[in-house]
């Protein structure tokens, strides 16, 4: 999870016991479509998107229980948040959008996920996705995005899953068409 909420915005209400060796393709693992499909029923939840505390400085979050052993989080994103560039650890993942709207920008290449600290990215592989209450997104394991609620006065409410459960997150800066890795967040870091 993102480290900028202050931990009193964190409320848990599931955790999950799956391992974090788990591979996408083990057998009878959540698929992309399957985390999809739970991000947008429970994005559609009125009373537990009602129940995330939303707070105007900082993003919020609700740890759930996903399908067969991943990981969920029910997201508040005030206006003007962001995540930064980041990846998932290899686990691939889903989310759909509760109310508000997010801007969803990623690179459409596969990078290499170790052995690097400075990458210079081809012309072309930028993508960016406008994404409203009741729309959703699947991915796999190798997607670098970064995902903003670029409102100036409407916060975003989302539903993200991930599978395996999240091992590790990589954080990354970027300058024109160079992406560097700034940092490794693992999970025991946000658990």
């Amino acid at each position: 999870m993102p480290s900028s909420v202050a931990p009193s915005s964190v409320r848990t209400t599931a955790s999950h016991t799956a391992s974090h060796a788990a591979s996408p393709d083990t057998p009878g693992a959540p698929s992309q479509a399957d985390l999809l499909d739970f991000a947008d029923r429970t994005a559609a939840d009125a009373r537990l998107v009602a129940s995330l505390p939303l707070d105007p400085h900082g993003r919020t979050w609700i740890r759930l229980e996903g399908p067969g052993g991943s990981e969920a989080w029910l997201i508040g994103w005030p206006p003007g948040s962001g995540t930064g560039w980041h990846d998932h650890g290899g686990s691939h993942g889903a989310f759909a959008l509760a109310s508000g709207g997010l801007t969803e920008q990623s690179l459409a290449a596969r990078l290499p996920t170790e052995g690097w600290k400075l990458l210079e990215l081809a012309d072309g592989i930028d993508r960016e996705r406008l994404l409203a209450a009741g729309d959703g997104r699947a991915f796999g394991p190798h997607h670098v995005h970064q995902v903003l609620n670029a409102s100036r006065e409407r916060h975003a409410v989302s539903v993200h899953a991930y599978y395996p459960p999240l091992p590790m997150m990589r954080r990354y800066s970027r300058s024109g068409q160079v992406l560097r890795l700034e940092a490794v967040e693992w999970a025991r870091e946000w658990s």
